[in-house]
Protein backbone atom coordinates (compact mmCIF):
# COMPACT_ATOMS: atom_id res chain seq x y z
CA UNK A 1 0.00 0.00 0.00
CA UNK A 2 1.40 3.33 -1.01
CA UNK A 3 1.60 5.99 1.50
CA UNK A 4 -0.98 8.59 1.44
CA UNK A 5 1.02 12.02 0.26
CA UNK A 6 -0.41 14.02 3.40
CA UNK A 7 1.36 11.35 5.55
CA UNK A 8 5.03 10.94 3.65
CA UNK A 9 7.90 13.20 5.00
CA UNK A 10 8.28 16.41 3.81
CA UNK A 11 11.04 16.96 1.55
CA UNK A 12 11.11 12.93 0.85
CA UNK A 13 13.19 13.69 -2.67
CA UNK A 14 16.69 11.28 -2.08
CA UNK A 15 18.44 14.33 -1.89
CA UNK A 16 17.33 15.99 0.86
CA UNK A 17 17.33 13.58 2.93
CA UNK A 18 19.23 13.56 6.26
CA UNK A 19 19.46 11.00 9.30
CA UNK A 20 16.86 13.77 11.18
CA UNK A 21 14.52 13.41 8.24
CA UNK A 22 14.99 9.50 8.11
CA UNK A 23 14.72 9.18 12.24
CA UNK A 24 11.71 11.59 12.27
CA UNK A 25 10.06 9.24 9.69
CA UNK A 26 11.18 5.89 11.42
CA UNK A 27 9.96 7.34 14.49
CA UNK A 28 6.51 7.94 13.01
CA UNK A 29 6.02 4.29 12.47
CA UNK A 30 6.68 3.37 15.71
CA UNK A 31 4.35 5.49 17.21
CA UNK A 32 1.50 4.57 14.66
CA UNK A 33 2.18 0.69 13.84
CA UNK A 34 4.57 -0.32 16.57
CA UNK A 35 7.92 -1.71 16.44
CA UNK A 36 7.64 -5.19 14.84
CA UNK A 37 6.34 -2.93 11.30
CA UNK A 38 9.99 -1.10 11.25
CA UNK A 39 11.88 -2.24 8.58
CA UNK A 40 14.34 -0.51 6.40
CA UNK A 41 12.33 -1.76 3.71
CA UNK A 42 9.04 0.22 5.36
CA UNK A 43 11.11 3.16 6.19
CA UNK A 44 12.08 3.70 2.53
CA UNK A 45 8.42 3.03 1.17
CA UNK A 46 7.15 6.13 3.94
CA UNK A 47 9.62 8.64 2.39
CA UNK A 48 8.60 7.48 -1.47
CA UNK A 49 13.15 6.10 -1.77
CA UNK A 50 14.52 3.16 -2.40
CA UNK A 51 16.22 1.34 0.53
CA UNK A 52 19.80 2.00 -1.24
CA UNK A 53 19.25 5.60 -0.39
CA UNK A 54 19.01 4.99 3.04
CA UNK A 55 21.97 3.41 3.30
CA UNK A 56 24.01 6.56 2.44
CA UNK A 57 23.04 8.34 5.56
CA UNK A 58 22.39 4.94 7.50
CA UNK A 59 24.56 2.39 7.68
CA UNK A 60 22.04 -0.46 8.62
CA UNK A 61 18.85 -0.77 11.14
CA UNK A 62 20.98 -1.01 14.33
CA UNK A 63 22.34 2.13 13.99
CA UNK A 64 19.17 3.19 12.81
CA UNK A 65 17.87 1.89 16.51
CA UNK A 66 20.90 3.71 17.87
CA UNK A 67 19.79 7.05 16.29
CA UNK A 68 16.14 6.45 17.63
CA UNK A 69 17.33 6.12 21.44
CA UNK A 70 19.52 8.51 21.23
CA UNK A 71 17.07 11.16 20.19
CA UNK A 72 14.78 9.98 22.73
CA UNK A 73 17.74 10.04 25.57
CA UNK A 74 18.41 13.69 24.41
CA UNK A 75 14.61 14.91 25.02
CA UNK A 76 13.98 12.43 28.11
CA UNK A 77 13.51 14.45 31.42
CA UNK A 78 16.79 14.96 33.29
CA UNK A 79 15.90 14.78 37.47
CA UNK A 80 17.78 15.53 40.14
CA UNK A 81 19.70 13.49 41.59
CA UNK A 82 20.30 12.37 45.18
CA UNK A 83 23.27 13.56 46.69
CA UNK A 84 23.93 10.33 49.14
CA UNK A 85 26.14 8.57 46.67
CA UNK A 86 24.88 5.09 46.72
CA UNK A 87 21.08 6.79 46.61
CA UNK A 88 22.68 8.19 43.58
CA UNK A 89 23.86 5.71 41.81
CA UNK A 90 20.85 3.29 42.46
CA UNK A 91 19.27 6.25 40.88
CA UNK A 92 20.90 6.72 37.92
CA UNK A 93 20.86 2.95 37.03
CA UNK A 94 17.06 2.91 37.61
CA UNK A 95 16.95 5.86 35.11
CA UNK A 96 18.77 3.76 32.63
CA UNK A 97 16.33 1.32 33.15
CA UNK A 98 12.93 3.46 33.15
CA UNK A 99 14.33 5.45 29.83
CA UNK A 100 15.31 1.97 27.92
CA UNK A 101 11.85 -0.02 29.10
CA UNK A 102 10.33 2.99 27.39
CA UNK A 103 11.89 1.61 23.94
CA UNK A 104 10.50 -1.60 22.70
CA UNK A 105 12.29 -1.48 19.89
CA UNK A 106 15.81 -2.33 21.34
CA UNK A 107 15.52 -5.62 21.91
CA UNK A 108 17.80 -6.65 18.74
CA UNK A 109 20.37 -4.55 19.71
CA UNK A 110 20.64 -5.30 23.52
CA UNK A 111 23.52 -7.24 23.27
CA UNK A 112 25.35 -4.24 22.36
CA UNK A 113 26.00 -2.24 25.28
CA UNK A 114 28.91 -0.36 24.25
CA UNK A 115 26.76 1.01 20.96
CA UNK A 116 23.72 2.25 23.29
CA UNK A 117 26.22 3.28 26.24
CA UNK A 118 27.11 5.91 24.11
CA UNK A 119 23.33 6.70 22.90
CA UNK A 120 22.23 7.36 26.44
CA UNK A 121 25.96 8.70 27.33
CA UNK A 122 24.78 10.99 30.23
CA UNK A 123 22.80 8.64 31.70
CA UNK A 124 26.03 6.18 31.69
CA UNK A 125 27.99 9.27 32.62
CA UNK A 126 25.90 9.61 35.73
CA UNK A 127 26.44 5.76 36.59
CA UNK A 128 30.13 6.28 36.55
CA UNK A 129 30.07 9.52 38.02
CA UNK A 130 28.51 8.09 40.64
CA UNK A 131 30.03 4.73 41.53
CA UNK A 132 33.48 6.54 41.36
CA UNK A 133 31.69 9.33 44.45
CA UNK A 134 30.88 6.32 46.70
CA UNK A 135 34.75 5.66 46.80
CA UNK A 136 35.66 3.06 43.59
CA UNK A 137 38.94 3.70 41.16
CA UNK A 138 37.68 5.14 38.06
CA UNK A 139 38.46 1.38 36.66
CA UNK A 140 36.35 -0.04 39.07
CA UNK A 141 33.44 2.67 38.55
CA UNK A 142 33.66 1.59 35.05
CA UNK A 143 33.43 -2.02 36.03
CA UNK A 144 30.43 -1.25 38.12
CA UNK A 145 29.04 0.92 35.14
CA UNK A 146 29.04 -2.17 32.87
CA UNK A 147 27.71 -4.84 35.42
CA UNK A 148 24.88 -2.65 35.69
CA UNK A 149 23.79 -2.51 32.02
CA UNK A 150 24.64 -5.99 31.53
CA UNK A 151 21.85 -6.56 34.70
CA UNK A 152 19.98 -3.97 33.08
CA UNK A 153 19.86 -5.58 29.86
CA UNK A 154 18.69 -8.63 31.35
CA UNK A 155 16.17 -7.17 33.02
CA UNK A 156 14.59 -5.46 30.19
CA UNK A 157 14.95 -8.97 27.69
CA UNK A 158 12.31 -10.52 30.83
CA UNK A 159 9.72 -7.25 30.65
CA UNK A 160 9.65 -7.70 27.64
CA UNK A 161 8.95 -11.15 27.70
CA UNK A 162 6.60 -10.62 30.35
CA UNK A 163 4.86 -7.83 27.85
CA UNK A 164 3.86 -10.18 25.50
CA UNK A 165 2.67 -12.53 28.36
CA UNK A 166 0.19 -10.19 29.49
CA UNK A 167 -0.87 -9.01 25.86
CA UNK A 168 -1.30 -12.53 24.55
CA UNK A 169 1.03 -12.67 22.24
CA UNK A 170 3.05 -14.65 23.60
CA UNK A 171 2.35 -18.30 25.19
CA UNK A 172 2.61 -19.04 28.53
CA UNK A 173 5.67 -21.46 29.65
CA UNK A 174 4.83 -24.99 28.84
CA UNK A 175 4.60 -27.26 32.18
CA UNK A 176 7.89 -28.25 31.90
CA UNK A 177 8.80 -27.56 35.25
CA UNK A 178 5.33 -28.94 36.51
CA UNK A 179 6.31 -31.94 34.68
CA UNK A 180 9.83 -32.48 36.34
CA UNK A 181 10.84 -34.87 38.60
CA UNK A 182 10.40 -33.81 42.29
CA UNK A 183 12.55 -36.83 43.02
CA UNK A 184 15.28 -35.40 40.73
CA UNK A 185 14.56 -31.95 41.17
CA UNK A 186 12.21 -31.32 44.79
CA UNK A 187 12.78 -27.75 45.13
CA UNK A 188 11.94 -26.62 41.60
CA UNK A 189 8.94 -28.68 41.58
CA UNK A 190 8.09 -27.79 45.10
CA UNK A 191 7.54 -24.09 43.64
CA UNK A 192 5.93 -25.42 40.31
CA UNK A 193 2.29 -23.70 41.12
CA UNK A 194 3.31 -20.34 41.75
CA UNK A 195 5.89 -20.60 38.37
CA UNK A 196 3.70 -18.36 36.02
CA UNK A 197 3.26 -15.71 38.53
CA UNK A 198 6.53 -15.59 39.85
CA UNK A 199 7.83 -15.04 36.18
CA UNK A 200 5.45 -11.89 35.56
CA UNK A 201 6.81 -10.28 38.97
CA UNK A 202 9.22 -7.23 38.23
CA UNK A 203 11.91 -7.55 40.34
CA UNK A 204 13.98 -5.04 38.90
CA UNK A 205 14.50 -2.65 41.59
CA UNK A 206 15.62 -5.36 44.33
CA UNK A 207 18.05 -7.16 41.87
CA UNK A 208 19.27 -3.73 41.12
CA UNK A 209 19.70 -2.88 44.98
CA UNK A 210 21.27 -6.18 45.64
CA UNK A 211 23.86 -5.33 42.80
CA UNK A 212 24.63 -1.89 43.74
CA UNK A 213 24.93 -3.03 47.32
CA UNK A 214 27.06 -5.76 46.45
CA UNK A 215 29.58 -3.89 44.53
CA UNK A 216 30.56 -1.41 47.32
CA UNK A 217 30.68 -4.32 49.87
CA UNK A 218 33.50 -5.75 47.47
CA UNK A 219 35.07 -1.75 47.31
CA UNK A 220 35.08 -1.68 51.26
CA UNK A 221 36.14 -5.28 51.45
CA UNK A 222 39.22 -4.80 49.04
CA UNK A 223 39.93 -1.36 50.94
CA UNK A 224 40.39 -3.17 53.84
CA UNK A 225 42.30 -5.50 52.77
CA UNK A 226 44.71 -3.28 51.00
CA UNK A 227 44.91 -1.23 54.06
CA UNK A 228 45.72 -4.11 56.09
Amino acid sequence: MRTPASRREKGSNPSALSQQVITDAAQRILDEEGHESLSMRRLARSLSITPMALYHHVRDKDELLILLLAKKADSYPRPELPEEPRERLVAASQLLYDLLSEAAFLAEILTSPDLLAVAVSWITDSITEAAAACGLRPEDATKAQQLIWRYTAGELLALQARRRLQQGTSKRPSSAIAEASPEEHPRITSMSARWPELLTQNTHRRGLENIVDGILAAHRRDTHLTSG
